[in-house]
């Protein structure tokens, strides 16, 4: 059953009354919950993401999981922004995760919130617990406060300002909101425990002073919730049933509760799964940032990149990215999927639906001397042997080709196929061709052209092409040939891990190659902008943004499985 046929599967059992089937352990607590109604009955998620840089792959996991969970549930999923920190958003942040969000296939319909939709209810929360002498304003600076706070092995210290009354604090935190004091002079903390083995239930802080303008606000706020106290009021306050996060809020789940508690508001229910990790990439934002700035890559959206956008621009779809979030599933523990499962399943989805063409990257002119000058033919050629309604198309031939410069060899090894000397190919869709002569720049001795004569008789799928030969190559007509550059991509990093502080010594420099004499099949011409396409025998390609009617540029998105294994069998 393919991904689609068990999504459809899952939202007709939900229909029905049915639970989804047990595929994780979150489906499991939900199905749990549904049973014993609570929630009502209801399923309500939402993706929480900062808007401080671009989603990247591991984001992707996350939006399959809750979006997938509320479609699957018949429920919803909100869409909220958690812009607390005004120095480091950006609205071109906000409108790229909205494009991608929607690009995976996913739609937040009227439900797309902002944590600063909730800023004055947070204040007012906030007051609240200080009220109820469960929060004080500290005049502890950050260094300060940390010192204070303790080590796993030992207790923290009481701030000096723990016991303010709640006159003194409530009067402090509205003269912080009023903009009366600096960056970082003041803090609101709440009122815990100072010697609980969690650190976050430590007297967390749950406000700092930041004089900064932010995106939606402008300048109405000076002062700024923490995450651990915006993200459990707001998941509150849009009545979420199950808020899904990583791992490493796991010890941040008591505090989570006890704000919750404190305040005797709706209870969201906080789970925690393990991210995704994914071998020779970086899945840091502050990492990809960097990458950005000091230029090892062009932009969040390079085709090198981590990104949705960067997958998307180098040619995956959203179906090989649902995909693979669907195969690495959902865990408690962490763990490391393999870059090699992501390219298959790009590999697998555009195996079904990418046009097969002819390319030559690296070009190497052919002549075949008995071929009548002037002559055209049009040959058909499959566009997808795996989808038999894609049909054919009409590939013309004449005198002079364009072969692949690897595809001949002056003295080649053993096993070696393709043209040389005296041997014979067939040329895809075409003839067999045998190689009769060279042409050599006289300055460099480099071959520059082959001359080669064909057997009429051998025309492919005809009645009489029965005579077979080894080797089968691609081509392009040098008089129908339409100019292209191509890029082809490899893995950012040499290393499987590219960790520690010298991380960035482990970027490959060999990630990027353009080649830009390349030469297409004549059907490309119109290809516009995130057309896919497979390049028979060298891989998976995409039309660049960047790309233009008479300024085609290709993105290598994926090599083939074995390419010369395939082109054996032909």
């Amino acid at each position: 059953m393919t991904t689609l046929e068990k999504d459809k599967s899952l939202e007709n059992n939900r229909t029905n009354g049915e639970l989804p089937e047990r595929k994780n352990f979150i489906r499991e607590i939900i199905n749990d919950d549904l049973r014993t109604n609570k929630f009502g009955g209801r399923v309500h998620t939402r993706f929480p993401p900062e808007p401080n840089g671009y989603l990247h792959i591991g984001h992707a996991k996350s939006i399959c999981l809750n979006f997938g969970l509320a479609r699957d549930y018949n429920g919803l999923c909100n869409l909220r922004f958690d812009d607390t920190n005004p120095t480091k958003e950006e609205v071109e942040y906000v409108e790229s995760i909205e494009r991608d969000v929607r690009w995976l296939g996913f739609d937040w319909g009227d439900r797309l919130y902002y944590a600063s939709d909730y800023f004055e209810q947070l204040y007012e929360y906030a007051v609240q617990l200080t009220k109820k002498g469960k929060a004080y304003a500290c005049d502890l600076s950050p260094d300060e406060i940390r010192e204070y706070r303790g080590t796993l092995t030992e207790p923290g210290k009481d701030s000096p300002y723990r016991n303010r009354t709640v006159e003194e604090n409530l009067d402090l935190f509205e003269r912080m909101r009023n903009g009366e004091f600096p960056d970082g002079s003041r803090t609101l903390r709440a009122k815990i425990d100072m010697a609980s083995p969690n650190l976050n239930m430590r007297d967390p802080v749950m406000y700092r002073i930041l004089h900064a303008a932010h995106h939606r606000t402008g300048d109405r706020w000076c002062i700024y919730p923490m995450y651990d106290w915006a993200h459990g009021q707001c998941d509150s306050i849009e009545r979420i049933t199950h808020s899904i996060c990583t791992l490493e809020f796991t010890d941040h789940r008591p505090l989570y509760d006890w704000f919750l508690a404190e305040l005797g508001v709706y209870h969201s229910q906080q789970i925690e799964f393990a991210r995704l990790n994914l071998t020779y990439t970086v899945m840091s934002k502050r990492k990809l940032l960097q990458l950005v700035q000091e230029g090892y890559v062009n932009g969040w959206d390079d085709a090198r990149m981590p990104t949705i956008s960067g997958l998307r621009r180098r040619g995956y779809t959203p179906e090989s990215i649902r995909n693979f979030a669907d195969r690495i599933g959902v865990a408690r523990s962490e763990s490391t999927s393999e870059v090699a499962l992501l390219e298959d399943c790009l590999r697998d989805d555009l195996n079904k639906r990418a046009l097969r063409v002819m390319a030559v990257l690296r070009p190497l002119k052919l002549v075949i001397e008995n071929y009548p000058d002037g002559v055209v033919e049009e040959l058909d050629a499959v566009n997808n042997p795996e989808d038999s309604s894609m049909g054919v198309r009409k590939v013309p031939i004449s005198r002079v080709l364009y072969i692949e410069q690897d595809d001949f060899r002056e003295h080649p090894p053993k096993k070696y196929f393709r043209l040389s000397p005296g041997a014979e190919v067939r040329l895809r869709y075409a003839y067999i061709v045998k190689c009769v002569g060279v042409v050599r720049n006289e300055k460099t001795g480099e071959i520059t052209e082959l001359r080669c004569t064909y057997d009429p008789e051998t025309k492919s799928g005809s009645s009489q092409s029965g005579r077979r030969v080894k080797g089968t190559i691609h081509w392009v007509s040098a008089l129908h040939a339409v100019d292209a550059e191509v890029r082809l991509y490899s893995r950012l990093f040499s290393v499987e891990n590219p960790s520690g502080e010298n991380w960035r010594d482990f970027i490959n420099p060999d990630s990027l190659e353009v080649l830009r004499q390349c030469k297409v099949e004549q059907s490309l011409a119109t290809a516009k902008p995130q057309d896919r396409f497979q390049f028979e025998r060298l891989g998976y390609f995409c039309v660049d943004d960047d790309s233009r009617e008479g300024a085609l540029i290709f993105n290598r998105a994926v090599t083939l499985r074995d390419t010369w294994a395939k082109i054996e069998k032909s």
